[in-house]
């Protein structure tokens, strides 16, 4: 998957914005990131420790921890030009749904994903 196609796919989630900080495209949902990184080789994905633990143990060629604090919390380095587009997708709803408001989550059940 090319970084262009991670960020469109990313930008297509419910209420998903682009916004940048640091330098670097960034999607968000109601003013808070998901997804960082969003043009480069390598996003960043908020997930929490336990599905950060979980991918990264599946699929270490596509997921590994952010290499400091930030890391320990859940945030995902993955590898764009590694992944499918269904493995993306998945990811991508996992950090969609770490970050939404619990009123918007309401709205898209899992029967969505």
């Amino acid at each position: 998957m090319t970084p262009e196609a991670f960020r469109d796919l990313a930008l297509s989630f419910p209420q998903a914005e682009a916004a940048s900080h640091f330098d670097s495209a960034d999607a968000r949902v109601r003013n808070k990131i998901f997804a960082s990184r969003i043009d480069q080789e390598k996003a960043v994905l908020k997930l929490t420790p336990d599905e950060q633990h979980m991918l990264c143990e599946a699929e270490p060629e596509i997921f590994e921890p952010v290499k400091n604090a930030w890391g320990a919390k859940g945030w995902t380095q993955f590898h764009t030009s590694r992944a499918d587009e269904a493995t993306a997708t998945s990811a991508l709803w996992m950090a969609w749904r770490n970050t939404a408001p619990k009123a918007l989550l309401k709205q898209h059940t899992h029967t969505e994903f």
